[in-house]
């Protein structure tokens, strides 16, 4: 069993990267939102239930896939209402399985992220949309990426198409392909 583990800032491509991704390699893609926004139909965002919640529902439902030896894609935004230890302890949980956990960071720079923050795209599940909210949060939201676990391919999303990064990403790790008719 492998977690491909995706994570990088808002509007870097997680989704869109882990689609594809889950397309040629047959892997099951859990996004950080089916998760995020169950959990913000019930509490605000942030708080202490919502928190504590979300973080057990990722872990059941992670351990539950390792478990069963169900190869899973894991988009993730690094945020200060994570603990800041969650990918280590998920790492530590998936290994004691015997699965494998694999980084993968998606960069882009500042201006390209405020250029697609509004894509209509992102507006599919709860994402951040605002401009002047990504603004407020950027330092926040760059310490809690410093925090992250270093990884093992870093993929700057500006310079590099959802599929090609797929790709990318399923050549350096040996995943599965899916046969094409």
């Amino acid at each position: 069993m492998k977690l491909i583990f995706l994570y990088g800032g808002a509007a870097a491509g997680k989704l869109t990267i882990g689609r594809e991704l889950a397309a040629i390699t047959g892997y099951r893609l859990f996004h950080n939102h089916l998760i995020v926004d169950a959990m913000a139909a019930l509490f605000d965002f942030g708080t202490e239930p919502f928190a504590r919640l979300r973080e057990k529902f990722w872990m059941e439902a992670m351990t539950e896939a390792a478990k069963r030896g169900i190869s899973l894609i894991f988009t993730f935004a690094p945020e200060n209402s994570v603990a800041p230890d969650f990918p280590e302890r998920l790492r530590a949980m998936i290994e004691s399985l015997g699965g494998e956990l694999i980084f993968v960071r998606l960069t882009l720079d500042r201006t390209e992220q405020e250029r697609r923050i509004d894509a209509p795209s992102r507006a599919e599940y709860g994402k951040l949309k605002s401009l002047d909210l990504l603004r407020t949060l950027t330092d926040q939201f760059d310490l809690a990426m410093a925090a992250m676990p270093a990884p093992a391919l870093s993929i700057d999303t500006r310079r590099t198409f959802p599929a090609d990064a797929a790709q990318q990403i399923a050549a350096t790790f040996d995943l599965p392909r899916r046969a094409t008719p």
